[in-house]
C-alpha cells in the first residue's frame, strides 16, 4: 500500500493561492526535456489543466509594438493630361453573359454578350464558308 500526501485546508478559503515563484517553478519543470506533465501536476496536487493554464499565462509573448504613422504632407495634385478617346471605344461595363450560337452540324460558338458585333460578323462569315 502506498502512502499519499493529503493536504487539509483549515481556513475559510477553499482555494489555494499559488505564488508566482511556485507557478514559475512548476512551469519550468514542465519545460524540461522528458518531463511528464501529469507526474508534475500530481506531485503538486493540482490538475494537469492548471499547469497548461499557468504555462499559457507565464509564457505569453508580448504583443508587437504599435506601428508609428509616418507624417504626410498634402500638396496640390498635378494636372491630368487630357486624353482624346473615341466614344465608340469606351463602353459602359454591363454584366456580361455568355451567348451560344448554334451553327449547325454540331458546331457551336460561345461569345460574351458584349462582343464586338463587326468582329463577330467577320468570324461567322468565315465559318459559313467552311
Amino acid at each position: 500500500m502506498t502512502k499519499r500526501q493529503v493536504e487539509v485546508i483549515t481556513s475559510v478559503e477553499r482555494r489555494r493561492r499559488w505564488s508566482r515563484e511556485d507557478k514559475e517553478r512548476l512551469v519550468s519543470a514542465c519545460l524540461e526535456p522528458g518531463a511528464v506533465l501529469s507526474e508534475i501536476a500530481r506531485s503538486a496536487g493540482i490538475h494537469v489543466s492548471q499547469l497548461f493554464r499557468w504555462r499559457k499565462e507565464l509564457c505569453q509573448v508580448p504583443a508587437a509594438p504599435v506601428q508609428q504613422l509616418a507624417p504626410v504632407q498634402v500638396v496640390e495634385a498635378l494636372p491630368v493630361p487630357s486624353l482624346t478617346v473615341r466614344p465608340s471605344v469606351i463602353r459602359p461595363r454591363k454584366k456580361t453573359s455568355v451567348v451560344t450560337i448554334e451553327l449547325g452540324g454540331g458546331r457551336r460558338i460561345r461569345v460574351e454578350s458584349d462582343v464586338d458585333i463587326e468582329a463577330l460578323g467577320r468570324i461567322l462569315n468565315v465559318l459559313e464558308r467552311r
